[in-house]
């Protein structure tokens, strides 16, 4: 499949269906099941414009690829905005072909539209595989991230 034939736009109504699919194989890769009324809310954020939650598609033909979600916010460490890319897949058959960088890379021209002063995300330890793109294209601030449950 040649790079250049892959397009990334933001997601359609009639993307839902692969998606979802990758959706689900997305949590499964990190071992949560979200309910499936959090699938649809999330889904639905997409396309409302009061909502800071974005999702675009890698596609090829009407084939998807993958996805990345981000979500752009204030913070109190600068007077625009941030943009935190929340989630990224690309499905096992695309993978190899750069396409999670040309997601992120999407991300990143979206925070630049919307003058945001940071772009950043999260892995897990464990997830080598993203992290050898997340390092050939960033930088590692060494954060650690806590958790505090509040249910």
């Amino acid at each position: 499949m040649e790079n250049s034939a892959i397009q990334i736009a933001p997601a359609a109504q009639q993307d839902y269906p692969q998606w979802v699919e990758y959706w689900l194989a997305y949590q499964n890769f990190y071992k949560v099941a979200l309910s499936s009324a959090v699938t649809q809310s999330t889904w639905q954020r997409f396309s409302d414009d009061a909502e800071p939650v974005y999702c675009a598609v890698a596609k090829h033909g009407g084939q998807v690829l993958g996805f990345v979600h981000y979500v752009i916010h204030r913070s109190t460490w600068a007077e625009q905005n941030f943009c935190y890319l929340e989630d990224l897949y690309v499905s096992s058959e695309a993978r190899g072909q750069q396409i999670g960088k040309r997601l992120i890379e999407y991300v990143q021209q979206q925070a630049l539209h919307q003058h945001c002063a940071r772009l950043y995300w999260h892995t897990q330890e464990s997830n080598r595989t993203a992290q050898k793109l997340y390092d050939w294209i960033a930088e590692k601030p060494g954060v650690i991230e806590y958790r505090m449950p509040l249910n």
